[in-house]
C-alpha cells in the first residue's frame, strides 16, 4: 500500500473527550486497502482535511481491531481545529502507517512501565492496550499518568479497567487538583519510586511533554533501568512524513522516520538538549 498518497477514510465515530480534545474513529472506504493495511503500536498516521491540510496523529487502536482506526487529537492549531468540525459521514485522507513503533516483542516476559504526560498519553495508548489483549504473555505492567489539572485527565474510565487486569497497577497524578480528585498531587515522575518492577528486567516506554520524559529517564535511571530498555515517544513538527523535509530532525535522526520511538541509549546526545 503507498504511503505516498492520502487513502480515503469515512469517519464512523467522533468522541467528545474533553472540550478541546476529541477522537476520530475512521475506516478505509476501499475494503482491500482495509485487508492490506496494519500497523505497529507507537506508529502514527498523516491525517488530511481537504481545504486545511495534513497532520500526523498518533494511532491508539489496537492492531487486531480490523473494524476501525482511532485517533485522538486536541484542537490546537489549523488542522486540527480544522478536524475537530468533522462529523460522522465525513472523509478524510490518509496516509501512512509511518515510523517506529514500541518494542512490544522484546518487552515479552519482563515488567513494564509506561510513563506518560498530558495528552502525550496517546502514543502509548495503542501498547497499552495491546498487552491488556495479550497479559499473559508480560511481567508487571505500570501505567503511570500525569496531567496539569485533573480535569485533563481524559480516557478515566479506561485507567479504571486497566486497573482491574491481573497483575497491572495504575498510578496518575495531577499538578493541580479538582474537586474530586484522589490520585497523586504532583509530579507524575515522582510516582515512578511507587511503582512495583525489577529493574533489572524492565522496559520502560515512555511519552509526553520532553521536560517530563528527561525527569522519567532520570528517575528510571536512578531506579536502575538500563539506559537501553528506556524507550522515548518524541514528538517535532513532521510535515512529509518520509524524512525528505527536515523539519523533525533530531541530531543524526529524522523523528518521522526512525522514530517516533527511539531508544534512549540511541539518543542521549542530542535528547532535552536546546536547539536539537
Amino acid at each position: 500500500m503507498s504511503r505516498s498518497v492520502p487513502r480515503e477514510v469515512q469517519v464512523i465515530e467522533r468522541i467528545a473527550e474533553t472540550a478541546t480534545v476529541f477522537t476520530l474513529r475512521v475506516r478505509f472506504t476501499d475494503s482491500r486497502i482495509c485487508r492490506a493495511y496494519a500497523f505497529h503500536p507507537g506508529q502514527f498516521n498523516m491525517l488530511y482535511l481537504h481545504g486545511a491540510g495534513e497532520i500526523p496523529i498518533s494511532i491508539v487502536s489496537d492492531p487486531e481491531d480490523e473494524f476501525a482506526l482511532d485517533h485522538t487529537i486536541r484542537a490546537v492549531g489549523r488542522v486540527s481545529q480544522a478536524l475537530a468540525q468533522v462529523q460522522p459521514g465525513d472523509r478524510l485522507g490518509l496516509r501512512g502507517p509511518f515510523g517506529r513503533g514500541w518494542p512490544l516483542t522484546q518487552a515479552i516476559g519482563n515488567d513494564v512501565v509506561i510513563l506518560t504526560g498530558g495528552l502525550g498519553c496517546a502514543p502509548a495508548v495503542s501498547a497499552i492496550h495491546f498487552i491488556a489483549n495479550r497479559r499473559a504473555q508480560y511481567g508487571h505492567l505500570n501505567i503511570i499518568q500525569g496531567v496539569r489539572h485533573a480535569d485533563d485527565m481524559i480516557w478515566q474510565a479506561r485507567y479504571k479497567a486497566w486497573a482491574q487486569l491481573p497483575d497491572t497497577e495504575v498510578l496518575l497524578a495531577a499538578d493541580e487538583a479538582g474537586t474530586h480528585w484522589s490520585g497523586y498531587l504532583g509530579h507524575v515522575t515522582d510516582l515512578i519510586e511507587n511503582a512495583r518492577f525489577d529493574p533489572k528486567n524492565t522496559i520502560a516506554m515512555i511519552c509526553g511533554p520532553e521536560l517530563m520524559m528527561h525527569n522519567g529517564v532520570i528517575e528510571l535511571l536512578k531506579s536502575g533501568v538500563p539506559d537501553d530498555a528506556i524507550y522515548l515517544s518524541i514528538e517535532r513538527n513532521m510535515h512529509c512524513a518520509k524524512g525528505h523535509c527536515g523539519h523533525c530532525q533530531l541530531g543524526p535522526h529524522f523523528v518521522c522516520r526512525d522514530g517516533p520511538v527511539f531508544n534512549y541509549a540511541d539518543i542521549r546526545p542530542w535528547f532535552a538538549k536546546a536547539g536539537i
